[in-house]
């Protein structure tokens, strides 16, 4: 017998937005495997909001800065939402920014070395370690991106999601660049994409989505009849 708890059908209820019993029997067929679970759900298209299987399962925020030609965004994990909306924590990852875009540090555990640029003397760990004991819950930086050059940022709500889309561009001084760069950003907030066109998706990626589509057809009584080279034009048309 498969092994899972309620914590993980909760879970997976969260990240799919599916019903207890559909998460519940889905991790049955799984055989407990969490990854799997939500492809079974995705193949019956149960899993109606794609993104939330690919949410971190961790409160936390989102936020972004630029200072002069330079933009960087990062996400700050803590243990409650609670936590996330609290003022110190908030200034403390305004302050992470600031350290990123003085010191471009290669990854987070570079970022965690370099010297802070808020308030004390220390690295960037020692005020994420004070931090953790003045808040009293786990606080961890969990990745961050610095960016060069003509940018749109967006930052929806408190910071549940946050978008820096970089452009090539000689017209950024413009204001229909500003208008069409900002639509830019929105739509990437509400319809998260993980590659620029259609060229840039990995082949394994590409035929998996053809499999899950086609699953999702094959449940639909009105077209589980038809042939398989019929449903393939069919997803190749959604692709």
């Amino acid at each position: 017998m498969a092994e899972f708890s309620a914590k993980d059908v909760a879970e997976l209820r969260k990240q799919t937005g599916c019903g207890m019993m559909d998460c519940k029997n889905a991790l049955k067929d799984a055989n407990g495997d969490f990854e799997a679970a939500v492809k079974i759900l995705r193949e019956k298209g149960m899993a109606a909001v794609a993104k939330k299987a690919s949410r971190i399962a961790a409160e936390g925020i989102v936020d972004v800065m630029t200072i002069g030609n330079t933009t960087a965004i990062v996400e700050v994990n803590s243990e409650t939402d609670f936590v996330a909306k609290n003022a110190i924590f908030q200034a403390f990852v305004k302050d992470v920014l600031k350290t990123i875009i003085a010191n471009k540090p290669a990854d987070v555990d570079a970022l965690l070395a370099c010297k802070f640029e808020g308030e004390g003397e220390g690295t960037v760990s020692d005020a994420l370690a004070e931090k953790t004991g003045t808040i009293g819950e786990k606080l961890s930086i969990r990745r961050f991106t610095v960016v060069e050059g003509a940018v749109s940022t967006y930052i929806h709500g408190l910071g549940a999601t946050g978008v820096v889309v970089s452009f090539d561009t000689d017209v950024a001084d413009k204001a229909e660049f500003a208008e069409c760069a900002k639509n830019v950003a929105l739509q990437t907030a509400a319809m998260p994409v993980q590659y620029l066109d259609k060229d840039a998706v990995p082949a394994e990626v590409l035929a998996e989505e053809k499999n899950i589509l086609i699953a999702q057809m094959q449940q639909d009584p009105k077209m589980a009849n038809k042939p398989q080279q019929v449903l393939e034009k069919i997803v190749e048309g959604k692709l």
